[in-house]
């Protein structure tokens, strides 16, 4: 058993230094320089911390299919061919739909931008497409842009929208060779010339960055799905930075940051953290991270999956992502009606009212002086810094001594001085265990200026 572990183990780390090799080879001549209009809105983003992801396309008309686990993947885990897939666009006909009020919502939640399936690896176009007919405007009898209407509802709420875009494609017959999903059950011929994808692929993101003004960036998926494949990365990055330069881009391959990326994401594992067997990686990179995280157990709408994180573990989640200097992405899949799930609603709104009041110790900070810990993190702003109790029943917190002067540690909010003592090279913190609430004992460290 052990030595059979230890095949398995050895045999991932050589997949994945393999993977990295091969996928460099095509980046190995490519020197990406950011804009300034690039840097400057990684730093928005770096402020904003806060967004809402959207899975939504005409998987949801099926629910989930009645299984835990299986919604915008259902195609492939039914193994449902092309052919039948296809019909669902008949039947997706969202009257609900309305872009103000989703904005309205992510915007009342806290929430700064929004990111939104474009494509998702059905390879169902959610915009009106030139390049493909298989897209919501001219398959469904809905026959309306939602991504158009919600680019337009952010617009004029000030938020940013994000577009999500699937590389891996279940449905274009140029997405050959095959790689780990969709496979022969989808009834696509057993050929196809993949630079003719790639092309289809430029040519589908050159219409979602040149029809609908300017955008937060592109969140790409499904490069995993062909580790060894050329992806032509240079090329592609290129394509996007000129025509939107200060267009971010980031790509959930899990793997290490490429040339042409401007933040690294992480799928529901905090920075660093492999929980969920997604991170082959041990890097983080210096550019603005971001987390993403579900509800329940499902990225797109199931109607059976009841298994909602409560809003405390969603809270603490973000604050910790805070504390790793990262984004929090939260997703929602939007039932089939158009309609948000009301239990995600309920969510959003109870951490809404945590934001307003302490909303300060998150937007505009960074990364804190010291590394997260289990009883919380610290996120520091305008040379204060913050510290998050989380986990933590004791009076006595001992914290490393800060490299600057420590002047004063008070509660966040009613202002309450917290006693220290400073002992060499640490900090003892007295802090009343009749103080301690969880998620809401913050204390304020300010320093003697220089």
């Amino acid at each position: 058993m052990i030595r059979s572990i230890i095949i398995w183990i050895l045999t991932g780390i050589l997949f994945i230094t393999t993977a990295q090799g091969l996928m460099a080879q095509a980046q190995t001549d490519f020197i990406y320089e950011p804009t300034p209009e690039n840097l400057e809105n990684r730093e928005w983003f770096l402020d904003n911390k806060y967004g809402l992801f959207i899975h939504w396309g005409i998987y949801s008309v099926m629910a989930g299919g009645g299984e835990h686990g299986i919604a915008e993947w259902i195609m492939n885990q039914k193994e449902i061919p092309i052919e039948s897939y296809e019909n669902l666009a008949n039947f997706f006909y969202p009257v609900e739909f309305d872009a103000d009020e989703w904005v309205a919502i992510a915007k009342k939640a806290g929430m700064r931008y929004i990111t939104i399936t474009t494509k998702h690896h059905d390879g169902f176009a959610m915009y009106h497409s030139k390049v493909s007919d298989y897209n919501i405007v001219d398959r469904t009898p809905f026959g309306r842009d939602i991504i158009r209407e919600l680019k337009e509802a952010c617009d004029r709420a000030g938020l940013k929208l994000f577009f999500y875009y699937s590389q891996l494609d279940w449905h274009h017959p140029d997405y050959y060779p095959r790689g780990q999903t969709g496979g022969d059950y989808t009834g696509r011929p057993d050929e196809g010339h993949w630079e003719s994808y790639i092309e289809y692929m430029k040519a589908q993101l050159t219409e979602l960055l040149t029809n609908y003004g300017e955008i937060g960036g592109i969140w790409f998926d499904g490069q995993w799905d062909k580790f060894d494949e050329n992806w032509y990365l240079d090329g592609v990055y290129t394509l996007i930075h000129s025509l939107q330069p200060g267009a971010l881009i980031g790509s959930n391959h899990h793997l290490d940051p490429f040339p042409g990326e401007d933040f690294q994401m992480f799928e529901r594992d905090l920075p660093g953290e492999n929980t969920m067997g997604y991170s082959q990686t041990d890097e983080i990179s210096d550019l603005p991270l971001e987390m993403c995280e579900t509800m329940n157990g499902s990225w797109g709408y199931n109607l059976i999956d009841r298994n909602f994180k409560s809003s405390d573990q969603l809270l603490e989640t973000m604050i910790r992502a805070a504390g790793y200097g990262s984004n929090f992405l939260l997703n929602t899949g939007p039932m089939p009606n158009g309609k948000l799930q009301p239990e995600n609603v309920d969510t959003l709104m109870v951490m809404a009212e945590w934001l307003e009041k302490y909303g300060d110790t998150i937007y505009g900070t960074r990364k804190g002086p010291i590394e997260p810990q289990p009883w919380g993190v610290t996120t520091t702003k305008n040379d204060i810094v913050y510290l998050h109790l989380l986990d933590w029943d004791n009076e006595i917190l001992t914290i490393p001594q800060f490299e600057k002067e420590l002047q004063s540690v008070h509660l966040f909010g009613n202002q309450a001085p917290v006693n220290f003592k400073i002992d060499d090279d640490k900090i003892d913190l007295t802090i009343p265990s009749d103080i301690i609430k969880p998620l809401e004992t913050i204390l304020v460290f300010t320093f003697t200026a220089n």
